[in-house]
């Protein structure tokens, strides 16, 4: 149940920006359709409309791929500036899409989900875009496999429930260092994905190549490394 977001902010006494903050709150915690903007919120339908497209003509907000609004390229480079390592993340996707020719994204664990926080995508050809902002399940691919495989056992058996990976494929991830998935979060899909780790050894986020299975069902050996590589510049 999505929780609901009060506008009205006696002590700011700016309307607009209590109404602008508000939607913000919404879309931060996950992908949000009109419907969803005015049931958080409580704004009336014309309003949340007029500001997340004001706000979409910024880059503040996005779409994602089902049109619903998450937070736009402006947001992530505002936030860059606050924390250094989110640009050292976008300019290791770029380097890394650039070697591949594939997309590339950073992700890292949000809640009981998964935040792209890094992504850059080829400019042209079949790609599989994941706008920064977006917000994707643990349950299935190469990066929730990365973000999974290395929790305390409580926390990813707990995990395992009703997803698309097993114990078994979580022990050849922490074996070989490295993920692949193959058509497991969206059909025609694969990706393979690598650990950035803490100065503890702790997983902090994983790192992704994905595209067509035709190009990734058998990543090569330059794949690989340019991955590792990647992770290992934000490690």
């Amino acid at each position: 149940m999505r929780q609901q977001y009060q506008y009205v902010d006696n002590s700011s006494g700016v309307g607009v920006v209590d109404k602008t903050v508000s939607v913000l709150s919404a879309v931060s915690g996950a992908p949000c359709s009109l419907a969803d903007l005015v049931s958080m919120t409580g704004l009336p339908r014309p309003t949340a409309h007029r500001l997340a497209v004001a706000l979409e003509h910024h880059g503040v907000l996005d779409r994602d791929a089902e049109g619903r609004f998450i937070l736009g390229p402006t947001f992530a480079r505002w936030s860059a500036g606050a924390d250094p390592w989110l640009a050292r993340a976008q300019q290791a996707v770029l380097r890394l899409r650039d070697d591949t020719g594939e997309s590339a994204q950073v992700y890292r664990r949000a809640y009981g989900d998964r935040l792209c926080i890094a992504s850059a995508e080829p400019a042209s050809g079949l790609r599989d875009t994941v706008p920064v902002g977006a917000i994707l399940t643990m349950k299935a691919g190469s990066a929730a496999q990365v973000l999974a495989a290395w929790l305390p056992s409580d926390e990813r058996s707990a995990m395992l429930s009703g997803a698309a990976y097993t114990a078994v494929t979580l022990a050849d991830v922490r074996r070989r260092g490295w993920a692949q998935s193959i058509g497991q979060r969206e059909a025609g899909v694969a990706s393979i994905s690598a650990p950035v780790l803490g100065t503890n050894g702790t997983v902090i986020a994983a790192v992704s190549i994905s595209g067509p299975i035709e190009r990734l069902a058998t990543p090569s050996v330059a794949q690989r490394r340019h991955l590792m590589a990647a992770a290992h510049s934000l490690a």
